[in-house]
């Protein structure tokens, strides 16, 4: 590849489609009112005294309106000092000045709560005769998003009460922090009401709080009240993360996961008809004069990104592989990034690599979605012999954060327009739903260039426990390609026995979710399309059973998916065709049980209906026996990785063992290629003969190790 295919590859055209768009964007962002716009070209002001040009931008801050040039088109990547660009939150928000920090700690095992059945839901006067300690400027004081401003609104901030010796104070005033109202209801007893998303009247989910004033010895009871839905892993055992800034200091202690007698419980119907329901947990705090945060999963900002970004790109070695550019603008006039990570090569063979595309944080309260993510970048990243070989191998195009603006202010599953991105992908409305719509763009062109062999959108879930898929396999009618979308998230879940649970993957389609980022992926070509979904809570496998997930072993989830990509594109095919045949077995029971459920069904139609699972699984074998099957090749290199130490326990079996495993592998390959009758067993020797079968090129030779 040229050094100017080079840079081709590497850089996106939706910066120069945003930039030129730029104007036009914000023209239609104006009303008649002049003062609710956030920002407007020179020339779009008729007054003589302004010059007649798009560099010129008009920014509305503190009640008038200030000019500035337009950044230079190279800052649309990477600033070489601090954050990526300064966050924007819309106009009215109220935001304090203090940076909110938290230290990266990983605790020991922590065991989910056992309830006993005697927890209490308290029982409180009506709101009126308590204390209003904590309430948060309206939010709805306009019907939807008007405009932004660096910063927010930073005028004084005021609090309903004073600091005194016996009232805990309040806090959520920002990034990330969600809470509307506390009222004192006792005198060690308040009641909390968090804010639905912007601009909607639901998704109370998230939390993340600041609490101050505190005092040691005293028993304090928490309750959030205007919780929507009817489940929640409060139910099964999850605990409310709990930060001191005293125990960080004095010893290195980070979010804990803290608080007895939870509870979680439906409510009496609301002002507006609806049942709420409520989360009450106990708590003493450790320190007096203490300043602590509770949160309902481990916070990651819009400005933990930036400056992990930002880390990178200063990085003289890591720079060189991966490239930080700015896929749009929201709405809100934040960044989002995408990043293309992979070796740079200057020859015509780069182009046959795959491409493999993930994406993060499109429902801005799944924060755990991001710490996964950020395992994966560490991975990748990293100077070992696998990440090497994954960056010679692929493509990675990485979109590690798909809603900033529902970031910053704290919402749990909206963007700043009031809907749900991950329902939007196949929206026209690229002003509306900027980030989904150049994301789905970028893939479409990216498919033009090279094929992309896995989508992946990392998710929370917040009412099953462990890690799990959904992939979309449609039924079982439609047999081409049936059972290899399940290969990968059965591999992933052989790798980490203890967090990720293939049972609870799903393959289907439904039609409420045709819009999502996976379904839409999947139609557009990408067979490995899929969502993966990381409980708030903890594991019910293995070792992990009965703990919560701290943010490193959210991390190591992302390493586990690099050693699954691994597993599933082995030149070694041996963990593939195992995976294969344990698949097909477990659909032949699948269809087994369906078949004697219904009564009415004959023993011949038994056999029918077992022979026509196994054809379907073979024609989508023999269908695609091109990309992934290997071919032969007269050059010999041979990975020394974890792939190929692996592999050698296979040579530990005894002979007979052994052999029985060729024969076997041997009869699913011939059935899979069945409907050429000519084709014997094309199934490699398990040497190195073989070029990557997904790559179509042989693995590099670079010494790995």
């Amino acid at each position: 590849m040229s050094e100017d295919s080079e840079k081709e590859d590497y850089s996106d055209r939706t910066i120069s489609d945003e930039a030129e768009s730029d104007e036009e964007t914000f023209v239609n962002l104006v009303s008649e009112d002049l003062h609710r716009c956030a920002l407007l070209t020179g020339n779009s002001i008729n007054a003589p005294s302004f010059p007649r040009t798009t560099q010129m931008l008009l920014e509305y801050q503190l009640g008038r309106w200030v000019p500035r040039l337009r950044e230079p088109r190279d800052l649309y990547g990477c600033s070489s000092s601090g954050p990526l660009s300064q966050t924007r939150w819309p106009y009215h928000c109220e935001v304090i000045d203090e940076k909110v920090q938290h230290i990266d700690w990983t605790p020991c095992s922590e065991p989910v709560y056992i309830p006993t059945g005697l927890e209490m839901g308290p029982l409180y006067p009506n709101s009126k005769e308590g204390t209003v300690v904590y309430l948060a400027e309206d939010a709805y004081k306009e019907p939807c998003f008007v405009y932004s401003r660096i910063g927010g609104n930073r005028t004084p901030l005021k609090q309903p009460v004073d600091n005194c010796d016996s009232t805990l104070m309040f806090e959520a005033r920002f990034e990330s922090g969600n809470l509307q109202k506390v009222v004192k209801v006792a005198e060690c007893e308040y009641q909390l009401t968090v804010r639905p998303d912007l601009f909607t009247n639901k998704h109370t989910q998230w939390y993340y709080f600041q609490v101050t004033n505190t005092r040691v010895g005293i028993v304090y009871r928490f309750t959030i009240i205007n919780f929507t839905k009817p489940a929640s892993l409060y139910n099964r055992g999850m605990r409310p993360l709990f930060y001191s800034e005293k125990e960080a200091k004095s010893r290195n202690i980070g979010w804990q996961r803290r608080g007895d007698q939870i509870k979680y419980y439906r409510n009496n119907p609301g002002q507006d008809g609806r049942h709420y329901f409520s989360l009450t947990w106990t708590f003493q705090f450790p320190h007096n004069k203490d300043t602590c945060y509770f949160a309902h999963c481990y916070p990651y900002t819009y400005t933990d990104l930036q400056e992990y970004l930002s880390a990178i790109n200063n990085d003289p070695v890591r720079s060189k592989f991966c490239k930080i550019r700015v896929l749009c603008h929201t709405i809100a006039r934040n960044m989002v990034y995408v990043l293309t990570i992979t070796t740079p090569l200057k020859n015509a063979d780069s182009r046959k690599q795959k491409a493999v595309i993930l994406t993060a944080r499109v429902h801005p309260g799944e924060t755990n979605s991001s710490w996964i993510m950020k395992g994966f970048l560490d991975f990748l990243l990293g100077d070992s012999s696998d990440a090497q070989l994954l960056r010679d191998t692929f493509v990675f195009k990485v979109v590690p954060m798909l809603n900033p603006d529902g970031v910053i202010v704290g919402n749990y599953r909206c963007s700043l327009a009031g809907q749900d991105l991950n329902r939007n992908y196949t929206s026209v409305l690229k002003e509306l739903f900027p980030s989904v719509w150049y994301t789905r763009n970028m893939i479409r062109r990216l498919m033009e260039k090279r094929e992309v062999i896995l989508y992946c959108d990392f998710h929370g879930h917040s009412r099953k426990e462990n890690i799990f898929m959904y992939g979309c396999g449609g039924s079982d009618r439609c047999k081409a390609f049936y059972l290899q979308q399940r290969i990968f998230p059965l591999m992933l879940s052989k790798n980490c026995p203890d967090k990720f649970s293939f049972s609870a993957c799903k393959f289907n389609v439904r039609k409420s979710k045709e819009g999502t980022g996976r379904v839409v992926m999947w139609k557009m070509g990408i067979r490995n399309s899929f969502t993966m979904e990381a409980t708030f809570c903890g594991s019910t496998l293995g070792k992990k059973q009965g703990t919560h997930f701290n943010t490193k072993d959210l991390e190591s989830m992302g390493y586990h998916f690099c050693d699954s990509l691994l597993d599933y594109c082995d030149p070694d095919r041996t963990k593939y065709y195992q995976c294969l045949k344990e698949l097909e077995e477990m659909q032949k029971q699948v269809n087994l049980e369906k078949v004697l459920d219904d009564s009415n069904t004959s023993l011949k139609e038994i056999t029918l209906d077992s022979e026509s699972s196994s054809q379907g699984s073979d024609s989508s074998e023999s269908n695609d026996s091109q990309t992934y099957f290997p071919k032969l090749t007269s050059q010999k290199k041979h990975l020394k990785t974890k792939k190929e130490r692996n592999s050698t326990r296979a040579s530990l079996q005894n002979a007979i063992q052994e052999e029985q495993e060729v024969c076997d592998q041997g009869h699913l390959v011939q059935r899979h290629n069945q409907s050429n009758s000519k084709v014997k067993d094309t199934r490699p020797n398990i040497s190195d003969d073989y070029v990557f079968y997904c790559v179509g090129r042989q693995f590099p030779n670079q010494n790995l190790v």
